[in-house]
C-alpha cells in the first residue's frame, strides 16, 4: 500500500495540504534522500525529512483514534505555536504517543466554546472540507437592538470580501435592547466569518461562543479549558456526516525517525575473584 506524501504528512497534522503540496514544489520535503515530487508515494519503510525532522513511514496498527471535545476560553490561539508566545489550545491537551493531535477547524482568540481535536487526519480533513456541509451553531452577544431586515438580510446572504454568505438560521435567544443574544447556524468555516457578516451589518459582536459542531453539542459540564472524550455513538456519526466509513481511514502514518547514534558498547562481565 502507498499513499501519496502530502496525505502523510498532513494526517500526522504537519500542515494543511495545500501548503504541504508547496513545500514540496519548492523541495522543502526529502524522500527516501532525494527531493520529493509532487504525486510522488511513500509506502511502509520509506523515510521522509520536512522541517528538519526525520520520519518513518509505518503500518498504522492502532486498532482506534481520539476524538475529544475542548472548550477553548478567549485569549487562547487555535497554534500550535505562537510568535507572541501567548497560551495556545495544545498547551492543555492530554499528552500523545505515536501521534499527534488536530483541531478540527479554527477559533479566534476573541472566540470561545467548542473545538474538536483528533488523531487522525483523515478524519479531521474530511470533516474541514466544504464539501461536508456540517452544521456549526454559535452564541453571539450583540451590542444594541438589532433591526428584524438585518435578520433576513444575513440569511438571504450578504456579499463579503472572500466572497458571498449567509446564516442557515437566526433567531433571537434573549437579552436585553443594549446585549441581545442570537443564535445562529452556517455550513462553513471561513476566518472570523460569524463577526464579519454581523459588522457588515453594522453591529458590534462583543461575545462569541461556538456552542455545536455537527452533532456534537458543548457539554455543560465541560468547564473552559477542559476537555471530554466523544462517546462512539457521536463519533460515528460525524463519520457518516464526513462520508467516511472505518475502512476509509488511514492504513499508514509518520513516526518519528531518530537516526541511531552507534551501537552501545557492550558490558564487561566481571571475573570472580577480580577487582
Amino acid at each position: 500500500m502507498a499513499e501519496r506524501i502530502q496525505k502523510l504528512l498532513a494526517r500526522a497534522g504537519l500542515g494543511s495540504r495545500r501548503k504541504l503540496e508547496a513545500d514540496i514544489a519548492a523541495g522543502q520535503v526529502v524522500l527516501n534522500g532525494q527531493p520529493a515530487q509532487l504525486g510522488m508515494k511513500a509506502q511502509q519503510g520509506d523515510r521522509l525529512r520536512y522541517d528538519n525532522k526525520r520520519y518513518r513511514v509505518a503500518a498504522d496498527t492502532r486498532a482506534d483514534f481520539k476524538l475529544i471535545a475542548y472548550h477553548k476560553p478567549e485569549g487562547v490561539v487555535t497554534t500550535r505555536a505562537d510568535e507572541q508566545n501567548r497560551p495556545t489550545v495544545f498547551d492543555h491537551l492530554p499528552k500523545l504517543r505515536g501521534s499527534r493531535w488536530i483541531a478540527i477547524g479554527r477559533l479566534d482568540i476573541n472566540t470561545s466554546g467548542l473545538l474538536l481535536f483528533t488523531d487522525n487526519g483523515d478524519l479531521a480533513h474530511a470533516m474541514m472540507h466544504p464539501s461536508s456541509g456540517i452544521e456549526r451553531e454559535y452564541a453571539c452577544r450583540i451590542r444594541g437592538p438589532v433591526d428584524d431586515d438585518h435578520v433576513k438580510q444575513l440569511m438571504a446572504g450578504i456579499e463579503l470580501e472572500d466572497g458571498p454568505a449567509r446564516f442557515q438560521r437566526c433567531w433571537f435567544d434573549g437579552g436585553t435592547d443594549n446585549n441581545q443574544w442570537f443564535r445562529v447556524v452556517l455550513s462553513e468555516g471561513r476566518n472570523r466569518e460569524v463577526r464579519r457578516m454581523w459588522t457588515a451589518c453594522g453591529y458590534q459582536v462583543s461575545r462569541l461562543i461556538r456552542v455545536r459542531y455537527g452533532p456534537v453539542k458543548l457539554p455543560p459540564y465541560v468547564r473552559l479549558g477542559k476537555f471530554v472524550d466523544l462517546e462512539r455513538p457521536q463519533v460515528n456519526e460525524l463519520m457518516s456526516i464526513a462520508g467516511l466509513k472505518s475502512h476509509d481511514l488511514s492504513q499508514l502514518r509518520l513516526v518519528s525517525d531518530v537516526p541511531t547514534r552507534g551501537k552501545a558498547r557492550p558490558t564487561r562481565r566481571r571475573q570472580p575473584g577480580r577487582r
